[in-house]
Order: C-alpha cells, then sequence, then structure tokens
C-alpha cells in the first residue's frame, strides 16, 4: 500500500503545471513581419532607391530604432532621407505602415485561447514604437493582449534573454506557467533556457497541436487557413 502511495505521490508530482499565460511574437506569428528585406526590397522598386545602400544604412541604425532610441523620423532621416527624394515621408511612412497584413486564424486563435482558458496574454517582441503603435491599433491586437513588452517600450531586443525576465516580472508567473509562440528558433531556445515552454511557430496547424499538448485545446473548433 505504501509503495503504491509513493508511487501515486510521484506520479502526481510529475504532472506537468497548468499553462496561465501565452507570450506571443508579433512579426510571423499573429501579423506579417513589419519592415523585414522583402518589405524594403519592395519599398526600393516602388521608390526606385538603390537597395544595397539602403540595406547598409537599415543595418547600421536599425536595432537603435527598435530599442526606442530612435524616432521614425530619425530613422528615415538615416536610411532614406540623408538626401532630396522626389517622394515625401509621408509617402513613404504610408508604405511602411501599409506592408503589415495579418494572420487573421492566429489571432482568432490567441483570443480564443484567452477567454476559453483564462490564459493572460503578453507579447514580447521586436518592434520599433511607430510602427509597433500603428500594428496594436491597426489589427486591434490590445482586444486580447493584456501588455506589450515590446523592445521599443524596454529598450532591449531579442536575443537579450532580458526581455523574457522582464515579461515574467510582469507577468508575475513562474517561467514552467507559460507557453511561448516565436518563428525564430534562437529565441525560442533562449526562452527555453529560462525555462519558459516554447513553440517554434511554422503554420497554425502545428501550432495548434503543439498548444493542445501543454492542455491548450481549440474548442471552436477547426479555423480554416488563409493564404
Amino acid at each position: 500500500m505504501r509503495t503504491e502511495h509513493r508511487k501515486l505521490r510521484g506520479t502526481i508530482m510529475k504532472h506537468p503545471p497548468k499553462i496561465t499565460t501565452l507570450f506571443l511574437d508579433i512579426g510571423g506569428v499573429l501579423l506579417t513581419n513589419g519592415w523585414d528585406h522583402h518589405a524594403r526590397r519592395r519599398a526600393a522598386t516602388n521608390f526606385k532607391l538603390e537597395l544595397a545602400e539602403m540595406e547598409d544604412r537599415h543595418h547600421l541604425t536599425f536595432d537603435t530604432y527598435e530599442e526606442g532610441k530612435l524616432t521614425l523620423e530619425e530613422y528615415l532621416n538615416r536610411v532614406v532621407f540623408y538626401k532630396k527624394r522626389p517622394f515625401t515621408r509621408a509617402q513613404f511612412r504610408r508604405f511602411m505602415f501599409a506592408q503589415s497584413k495579418p494572420y487573421p486564424e492566429m489571432i482568432e486563435l490567441a483570443a480564443q485561447l484567452k477567454v476559453q482558458h483564462g490564459l493572460k496574454i503578453a507579447v514580447v517582441s521586436n518592434e520599433a514604437r511607430e510602427l509597433n503603435s500603428h500594428r496594436i491599433r491597426k489589427f486591434n491586437l490590445d482586444g486580447f493582449v493584456d501588455f506589450f513588452i515590446s523592445s521599443c517600450f524596454v529598450h532591449l531586443r531579442k536575443p537579450d534573454a532580458d526581455i523574457f525576465r522582464i515579461a515574467l516580472d510582469i507577468a508575475q508567473v513562474p517561467a514552467n506557467q507559460v507557453v511561448y509562440i516565436e518563428n525564430t528558433p534562437m529565441f525560442v531556445q533562449i526562452a527555453e533556457g529560462l525555462g519558459i515552454p516554447s513553440i517554434l511557430h511554422t503554420d497554425y496547424r502545428s501550432t495548434c497541436a503543439k498548444l493542445a499538448s501543454f492542455g491548450l485545446q481549440n474548442s471552436e473548433g477547426v479555423i480554416h487557413e488563409t493564404s
């Protein structure tokens, strides 16, 4: 009897903790990337810019911009408007913002899981302030996200592990009660190194299956993937 009791107690102790919180990336998970190399290539074509020069200038300054240490105007001064252009800043900003598109099935999934499982939801993302604010408003991310640990707000960016530590502090949950959904393998590895169970997101259906393995089933039924 005592042996059976010890076995039962061991089984209970090994049972995984209940997940109470989702950490989500934005670009590549909830939305397309806001200003990646594909978007910059489209901008170079649209505005007849020299792509190689634009890319060099971008890489020299973008980390600083994403950490909230430059405004969008300052970024554009360095990357595009360091000389006279036949288009306006407003035209270029509109083009930048228009590159963001939603992944509706992922947005709906996160919103449904929040309701069904009573989850806290936090965004942990590398995003520049103006673009981040636009994306939050445009796609109503604040309708289901409780707080945003964006690089522009906390002045840290992934792969700095401290951005995840800040997220845990603000969420006030232990790492093993979180699931983090991210599409960049290195960032998944860093989060897992801090004890945060993580999902490398590649597509909606596989992420649903991985979430179900953590006890986070989507009981609203299958949402068909969009093209």
